[in-house]
């Protein structure tokens, strides 16, 4: 198994976000199996080595004893994978539609099916493993999914990524029906006792995303709801669709018309019995999001990229990606033909 250096841009500061929190989890899951090392490269930190560093340092190699470097950040990653080229390098995905395609070769490590979709298509002949991200263990530890108690909090909202619609008009209308509803923002010393204190969670991050052109990559907030024994209502786009099933594990919000989702949240606060998601099929999605799941995953899909370098080193050559679909004649002659044929077809239909 080679070494892992799991590349950041910096640890603290402007960097701190959730994709940083996943990475770094990711690190302390995969010190259990690996040699691991955080390597920043935007910003010096003294307890972290430097890319630019290391690159000087270091020739460029991909032999079985050489690291491993894990690629995550979004628009940075074309920039890094040239700059690592020749080295083992292993693209771990969250959001999709940057944008970019990957060199030939480039293992990818999709954290949703989504995703893994995405990459399917855009590099169907670059190595492609499934390792979900995986809840922090406090979640599944001190999550109330049995606690029967009254909750002091009707309707917990997340003002990050929350949609307009949900801040504007539905907070208003839920208010005006007497519901108590929270919308936190800011520092919370405690999230899974928040959680713990609501009995519906609102996440609707379908417009936060289309105005930045890329996916919600996984979708962790509605997860956690559940484990906190929370009725979910959550939008249902790119990632969150892997696990939340409308009607059996969270429901669908926004679902046509602001009184839909005022009666049925109301509904929910009175008997959330009666909405939460089936608890044998809470259970098993918890464990399949469990640390120990996630390790054994990610050792499968490491020894995966380890063997495809492997081979690469020892000379065989990478797949390229295949040629790209029909010259816009091509697509023009493709459209008139299916016009054609569906005319063809309606003026038979009518005989």
């Amino acid at each position: 198994m080679r070494s892992i250096r799991i590349l950041v841009p910096g640890t603290t500061g402007r960097f701190r976000c959730g994709g940083l929190l996943v990475e770094l989890q990711t690190a302390r899951l995969l010190e259990q199996i690996a040699r691991v090392e955080v390597v920043t490269y935007r910003q010096r930190e003294p307890d972290h080595p430097f890319l630019a560093d290391l690159l000087r340092q270091e020739p460029a190699d991909c032999s079985s004893d050489s690291p491993l470097w894990l690629v995550s950040w979004g628009f940075d990653v074309p920039w890094l994978l040239r700059r690592l080229k020749g080295r083992a390098a292993a693209y771990h995905a969250h959001s999709s539609g940057y944008g970019f395609d990957l060199p030939a070769g480039v293992p990818v490590v999709a954290v949703s099916r989504n995703t893994l979709g995405y990459w399917g298509d855009r590099a169907p002949r670059n190595p492609l493993t499934l390792v979900p991200n995986a809840l922090e263990p406090m979640w599944l530890e001190r999550g109330a999914r049995t606690d029967s108690a009254v909750r002091p909090i009707d309707v917990l909202v997340q003002r990050r990524k929350t949609s307009a619609y949900v801040l504007d008009q539905l907070v208003p209308a839920l208010r005006e029906r007497g519901l108590k509803v929270e919308v936190q923002s800011g520092w919370v010393e405690d999230l899974v006792d928040l959680f713990n204190s609501a009995t519906v969670y609102l996440y609707d991050s379908a417009p936060y995303w289309r105005s930045r052109g890329v996916t919600e990559g996984f979708g962790l907030p509605p997860i956690e709801a559940l484990a906190c024994g929370c009725v979910v209502f959550s939008s249902v786009n790119h990632a969150l669709a892997d696990n939340l099933d409308p009607g059996r594990m969270g429901h669908q919000l926004g679902a046509g018309t602001l009184q839909a989702d005022l009666e049925r949240i109301t509904a929910a606060v009175q008997a959330p019995d009666a909405w939460r998601a089936e608890p044998s099929a809470l259970a098993r999605l918890l464990e399949g999001c469990s640390e120990q799941a996630q390790l054994m995953r990610w050792q499968e899909a490491l020894q995966q990229i380890n063997q495809h370098w492997d081979r690469l080193a020892a000379g065989s050559s990478a797949l390229p990606a295949p040629k790209q679909g029909l010259l816009p004649w091509g697509r023009i002659r493709q459209g008139l033909a299916n016009q054609i044929s569906g005319l063809a077809w309606a003026l038979k239909s009518r005989r």
